[in-house]
């Protein structure tokens, strides 16, 4: 296939595959599938509630079409597949979306045609659960009449600076001709380049082993967290000595939510399992984690408790609730966590976060608020400090406590002077 005789389908227009779509319409015909119909009317207003494409992005893209009818990808030869990939109530991986999105995908592809996915996935997904899929509904062969590969995304939430044609892009194929025909088209619009794989599996778990080794670096710096309480000092002050070494790595502390390093382990572990091995320090790293916003609401109430010499209301604002900074996506927050438990505590609990929105706020049973009114509480827990809430000021923040209000602050986003306990 030559690259210039490509008309592309996107399935999944969320965090990745929105900027994908963009970057693909600059060159070739694009058409951007979606089964949420609000999703692809709002698309069409040019209008992207992630924010992480601008209207002024989305207008004027005459070569990008959207679609929720999959029968309108019919006029596409090369696919790729960017549904999300969560775990389930257990921590297992649920790959029903990308399940249906390969059932949909085999009642439209044709002889020739390419699939790609760029889901999370552990290691034999793509070509023990979804090639199959196709080649059943279509009829095609592999590498005979159907084409595939794995291109894991790298797609960074809320990150301005390091965006999709930044990134360098792992590619694999499903034998040599399609894996160069998949690199040579994602090398068309990846500017920092291409890295191609040997095979379809070393893609996949590259793509959990980014995520697998960020978790385990942040579950180091929680436990540190831990140690350093418990002797008496800092931990951005520990950080920050230790940062003068040439090959220290410099992560921090703090809840680990979202889609992705919160969840892609999981798939690793499962599949590890599976293979009758048990991975004892991922999963140990997973359970450093999971326990953190327990372990800081217990702290926070603690630390508030002995701040004040008599009894106060125990009301608490909490600034933030996305998953990290600069980004409105709620999904999988440890937020959620650390308010029920400030709410076990039988403290009354504000949340305030103005990059959510009130249509997603309406679905939890957490009391978010619009506006901050002065000197209305006794704690103020600085959980993610968005853009905007760290151009308050600290000085700003405190306005909002009551007179010697106690203030943590979660991330260390302020000195540490300038407030009265943080992570």
């Amino acid at each position: 296939m030559k690259i210039e005789s490509i008309k592309i389908g996107i399935v999944g227009l969320g965090y990745v595959g929105l900027p994908l779509a963009v970057a693909f319409a600059e060159k070739y015909s694009v058409v951007g599938f979606d089964v949420n119909i609000d999703r692809i009317k709002q698309l069409k207003s040019t209008h992207d509630s992630t924010g992480e494409v601008s209207s002024s992005e989305l207008n004027g893209l005459d070569s990008l079409t959207f679609c929720s009818d999959p029968c309108d990808l019919a006029s596409c030869n090369f696919f790729i597949v960017t549904v999300p990939t969560p775990v389930d109530s257990d921590n297992k991986p649920d790959l029903t979306p990308l399940k249906l999105a390969s059932e949909s995908l085999g009642g439209v592809i044709r002889d020739g045609d390419f699939v790609v996915y760029e889901s999370t996935v552990y290691p034999g997904v793509t070509e023990e659960i979804c090639i199959p899929i196709l080649e059943d509904l279509s009829g095609l062969v592999l590498n005979k009449s159907l084409f595939c590969g794995y291109s894991p995304e790298r797609i960074n939430p809320g990150d301005k600076e390091n965006k999709l044609q930044n990134i360098k892009k792992v590619t694999s194929g499903s034998n040599s001709y399609a894996a160069l025909v998949i690199d040579e088209l994602y090398s068309s619009i990846i500017a920092a380049g291409t890295h191609l794989a040997p095979s379809i599996r070393v893609a996949e778990t590259a793509k959990v082993v980014e995520n697998t080794q960020r978790d385990l670096n942040i579950a180091l710096m929680n436990e540190l967290a831990v140690i350093c309480d418990h002797v008496g000092i800092n931990t951005s002050d520990v950080i920050n000595a230790a940062s003068t070494k040439w090959n220290f790595h410099q992560y921090r502390p703090g809840l680990v939510g979202g889609h992705c390093i919160g969840v892609d382990p999981y798939y690793l572990t499962y599949k590890a399992e599976l293979e009758g091995y048990i991975p004892d320090v991922i999963l140990a790293g997973r359970k450093i984690n999971d326990g953190m916003a327990k372990y800081v609401a217990d702290r926070f109430v603690g630390r508030m408790s002995q701040h004040y010499s008599q009894k106060v209301d125990g009301k608490v604002l909490v600034l933030g609730f996305t998953f990290k900074e600069n980004c409105p996506d709620i999904r999988n927050t440890k937020v959620y966590d650390l308010v029920k438990e400030l709410e076990q505590s039988k403290l009354n609990v504000h949340v305030y976060d103005a990059q959510v929105t009130g249509k997603d706020s309406a679905l939890l049973d957490i009391s978010f608020i619009n506006e901050i009114n002065p000197h209305s509480y006794d704690g103020i827990v600085i959980a993610v400090p968005h853009r905007d809430i760290v151009e308050w000021g600290i000085d700003k923040i405190r306005s909002f406590g009551r007179r010697d209000c106690f203030v943590f602050d979660l991330k260390a986003a302020f000195a540490s002077h300038l407030v009265d306990d943080q992570l």
